[in-house]
């Protein structure tokens, strides 16, 4: 692991009042002041580095120093007793790991990246073709194995002809310029017939993506995911705990095995470098061992379902906006209680508000305590408590672009399971040739229709997490609800950064809206926005 540390050696800070306090020109009584020192660190294992740097409010050794005399066990013990018994979790937020998980699902990776403290890349559906990728089957036997394969096969094959479709409209529509090269001009139109054909990619895609996080994080991360309602995220919470257990991928080492192999370094000598200073590396084995399910998120979610489907009773739909800033002036309680049913049902928190609003006061309270009434010593509360914040977007968006604007971390996001309920997006970009212009239109519906009786068929069937199974096999392009809680500074920040030309044209019109309503409502902020117009037809050879 690689890390940067800012060192102020002790003989530079006055040791004792008198010290600060002596004349210029009296002898020193402590030590000589030594000029700050700055060293980037490298080859230490996570947990010992997080031990290191935890010395420093405790010892006066240099980081040298501290790691020439730390062991792995010294480090374990420190850890288990400060870190467990103590509670200091920051510790654990120095020590950073890089991870690779490469062949899960689209549907797991949103899973796995829903973290505030989160920082990686996923392979992009803009840039790569997913026709190779593979997919995802849940645990299912006949006849749904057979359905489910079926239907992920059928869009494979929609999505394949979308995007060789619209490369060929894009062609006939977008003459090359001379100065571009032939091989720069396809590339580039590829990527936008990518754009449209991603709609129909479905949730069971494999992907792949690296997160570098720190154990803290991971911690967490591990634990939710053990906690999740689908197996295949919970066997990836096994393995990701199991992987930051167990001897790290070491590419020196493997490169040295490699020579040693070709005659380049003698075999002894390997053997005792291997040995000596290379040995197996365990990135974060205390850390992350009491990593479990989480009983407070497993018990509070079951019964916050139970209380969503009570309140609304199968209440109709309302129509909804793409993009709803939800007003300011309501009680903290009322927005709590909303907050806390909004991820577990399909409708808007609007139409929610309201309810919660007309249950009365009493049982709102009955609502709030429900969402703590499992807390652990050691848990933190739900993300819907984060209340409070002044802006509020209701979003209501393709899942794709959902995936773009997932990333933002500066905010709180609840977000609603995806679901065949709110219908899908058509994809429409500004100076682009439409499906209808294209010949594509009746495939795409034909193929998304296709997708939604697939989805309900196996949803509906009452094998074994039916629901959870059936989710896989929703397109991209269908419609997700989810809410974004943020501060004006964030909400500029997405509006100027995802309205840019040169991004996809879903998230576009969602940053383009978000802006809309912001300005609607604080005329006086609308020019602080550099913004770009979405419904100007863009360049479509500029990335």
């Amino acid at each position: 692991m690689e890390g940067i540390s800012l060192i102020v050696p002790i003989s530079s800070v006055p040791t004792t009042p008198s010290d600060a306090a002596a004349p210029a020109s009296s002898a020193p009584t402590g030590r000589e002041a030594a000029p700050t020192e700055v060293y980037a660190i490298h080859g230490a294992e996570p947990e010992v580095l997080a031990y290191a740097m935890a010395k420093y409010s405790r010892s006066a050794l240099t980081m040298r120093e501290s790691l020439t005399e730390i062991s792995t066990q010294r480090a374990e013990q420190f850890l288990n007793t400060f870190y467990f018994q103590y509670g200091h979790r920051s510790i654990a937020d120095l020590a950073h790991i890089p991870f690779a998980i490469e062949r899960l699902s689209l549907l797991a990776a949103i899973s796995l990246v829903d973290e505030t403290r989160w920082d990686g890349q996923e392979r992009s559906t803009r840039y790569q073709d997913f026709r190779r990728s593979g997919w995802y089957t849940p645990s299912l036997e006949e006849p749904q194995r057979a359905a489910y394969t079926a239907a992920v096969q059928d869009l494979f094959a929609a999505y394949d002809q979308l995007s060789e479709g619209m490369l060929a409209a894009l062609e006939k529509a977008i003459p090359r310029p001379e100065e571009m090269k032939p091989e720069a001009y396809r590339r580039t139109l590829k990527a936008r017939a990518f754009d449209v054909a991603r709609y129909l990619l479905p949730l069971a895609t494999n992907t792949s993506l690296g997160q570098i996080v720190n154990a803290r994080t991971l911690e967490t991360q591990v634990s939710r995911l053990l906690s999740n309602e689908h197996e295949e995220i919970r066997e990836l919470g096994r393995k990701l705990r199991a992987a930051a257990s167990e001897p790290a991928w070491n590419v020196q080492r493997d490169r040295l095995e490699e020579m040693a192999g070709e005659g380049i370094v003698p075999a002894a000598a390997t053997a005792e470098i291997l040995t000596e200073l290379m040995p197996p590396v365990r990135t974060a084995p205390t850390l992350v061992k009491y990593a479990e399910p989480n009983e407070y998120m497993i018990a509070t979610r079951k019964e916050l379902v139970q209380a969503a489907q009570e309140l609304m009773a199968g209440a109709p739909l309302y129509p909804a906006p793409t993009v709803d800033l939800l007003d300011d002036d309501e009680d903290l309680e009322v927005e709590i209680a909303t907050s806390l049913l909004y991820p577990h049902c399909q409708y808007s928190y609007r139409q929610i508000r309201g309810m919660v609003t007309a249950m009365g006061e009493r049982r709102r309270n009955e609502m709030i305590k429900l969402g703590a009434a499992h807390r652990g010593r050691h848990d933190e509360l739900l993300r819907s408590f984060h209340s409070g914040h002044g802006f509020r977007f209701d979003v209501l968006m393709d899942i794709g672009g959902f995936r773009d604007m997932h990333r933002h971390r500066r905010c709180v996001q609840l977000i609603q399971p995806f679901s065949s309920v709110h219908g899908y997006d058509e994809p429409v970009c500004p100076g682009q040739p439409t499906l209808e212009e294209a010949g594509l239109a009746e495939m795409y519906q034909a193929a998304m229709d296709k997708a939604v009786a697939a989805y309900q068929a196996l949803s509906d069937s009452g094998v074994a997490e039916a629901e959870q199974s059936a989710q896989y096999l929703l397109p991209l392009g269908m419609r997700c609800r989810a809410m974004f809680k943020m501060d004006f500074a964030e909400a500029l920040y997405i509006s100027e950064l995802r309205s840019g030309s040169a991004g996809h044209y879903s998230y576009r019109r969602v940053a383009w809206e978000m802006y809309r309503a912001v300005a609607a409502r604080h005329p006086a902020l609308a020019g602080l926005f550099r913004i770009e117009d979405v419904t100007v037809p863009v360049d479509l050879l500029k990335r």
